[in-house]
């Protein structure tokens, strides 16, 4: 469905309680800002809590009415897509509100920002707005939904702020934790936050502390941060790998001049290249279930192994930075099992989401050659600082040599490789 059928700012129009997909869609390019989907659910136009806020640091509802499936770039155009099942919205809650906000930006510079609600198992459009005119805009309240007689409608709302989605949250009654820079005021004794968090009797206390709308994109010209500065050095660490395959054929072609295709079959598998500060070093991967250990060295563990391929949770692995003490260096490295040739033609996205402090995350770019391993991350310890240095090189293994291996000897890491399977 085109612009032409868009809804005009202010009309509504009745929503099927089936499960929903919305899109935030805008196009991409050079110059062009990020931005981020978010959704508030709200009684008598506020939250209850911190917890009705679905947002890139916190992205499913306690309720599990609505969640962030995540952002995907094809061609230009960007989408990120909340899932919003209205039958599972608690009934104290009147209203859901969908939320833009930019990073690094003003909607002035994001061409052709629209938001859609599709029946998420018809696939059809329910609705759509296109929001137009945005000058120094920072976040937007594109639509709602909202009860009516019983039922649900969605509104077209179009409302801006200046303010980005700090100010946007904060007039809804989210609690925003101040910038961590911001802390050690002189008058402040210590960086707790000014205003002590009610006690949380429940397990975990989710809202023990103000929300945190950091986060760090890493770039090629921007590719490391610290996570001693972010604050991020203990608990576990999670590291995602999601992707989507862009089109049916895959870039690259043999020197038969057929196109690889790629398969729904797809497999990837998110591995790890370790060394410890005692000098052992290691792999942890799928292949000859190396999945490693949480809670004793190496202190890395692979989640299981995705064999469906894209699925919305992509490959999982978590890092226990309560014993970085004991880490010298992890690349973090995907490769190709089977499904495809090569990472062409593949999107895909990097994310470090430590339990404290902001997520870290980072697209792959494309991929220009007939790559079948791809390092994703370094992290180093220093001694005084924990380091993530955004890789995002695409390697390719010369004849009978293995991507681990590949990724070994690029990487200068020493090990000895027998062949595995899983």
């Amino acid at each position: 469905m085109g612009a032409d059928m868009s809804m005009p700012k202010g009309s509504n129009v009745p929503v099927p309680t089936a499960g929903l997909r919305v899109e935030l869609g805008w196009g991409s390019g050079p110059g062009v800002p990020d931005a981020d989907a978010s959704a508030l659910l709200l009684v008598s136009g506020k939250v209850r809590s911190d917890d009705d806020f679905v947002f890139f640091n916190q992205p499913t509802h306690a309720s599990g009415a609505v969640r962030r499936e995540g952002k995907k770039d094809a061609g230009g155009q960007v989408t990120d897509t909340l899932v919003v099942d209205l039958a599972r919205v608690e009934p104290a809650i009147e209203t859901v509100v969908l939320v833009a906000s930019t990073d690094g930006g003003a909607f002035g510079q994001v061409p052709g920002l629209y938001i859609r609600v599709l029946d998420a198992q018809q696939g059809t459009e329910v609705a759509r707005f296109d929001s137009e005119g945005a000058t120094s805009e920072t976040a937007f309240v594109l639509g709602e939904f909202y009860r009516r007689q019983g039922a649900w409608k969605f509104r077209a709302v179009g409302q801006g702020y200046s303010s980005g989605l700090e100010g946007l949250a904060t007039d809804f009654g989210i609690t925003v934790d101040e910038p961590q820079q911001a802390a050690p005021a002189p008058t402040t004794p210590s960086p707790m936050p000014s205003t002590p968090p009610p006690p949380a009797p429940v397990a975990p206390p989710v809202t023990a502390a103000p929300v945190r709308l950091t986060k760090v994109t890493l770039t090629k010209e921007a590719p490391s941060v610290s996570l001693t500065k972010q604050g991020g050095t203990s608990g576990a660490m999670r590291v995602n790998l999601n992707w989507q395959v862009r089109k049916q054929f895959s870039g690259w072609r043999s020197k038969l001049g057929q196109a690889v295709a790629m398969h729904s079959d797809l497999d990837l598998d998110l591995c790890a290249l370790y060394e410890l500060s005692d000098g052992s070093k290691g792999v942890v991967q799928a292949l000859g279930n190396a999945f490693g250990a949480l809670h004793q060295p190496p202190f890395i563990h692979l989640d299981g192994d995705d064999r469906t391929g894209a699925s919305a949770s992509g490959e999982n692995m978590s890092i226990n930075l309560d014993h970085q003490q004991y880490f010298r260096r992890i690349l973090i490295f995907v490769t190709i099992y089977e499904g495809a040739r090569s990472f062409a033609d593949l999107d895909a996205t990097v994310t470090l989401q430590p339990l404290h402090g902001a997520p870290i995350d980072f697209s792959l770019g494309e991929c220009t050659v007939p790559s079948t391993v791809c390092a994703l991350a370094l992290i180093t310890n220093t001694g005084s600082d924990l380091v993530v240095q955004r890789e995002a090189r695409f390697l390719v293994p010369e004849r009978g040599v293995s991507p681990q291996r590949t990724v070994d000897y690029t990487y200068g890491w020493g090990m000895n490789w027998t062949p595995g399977r899983k």
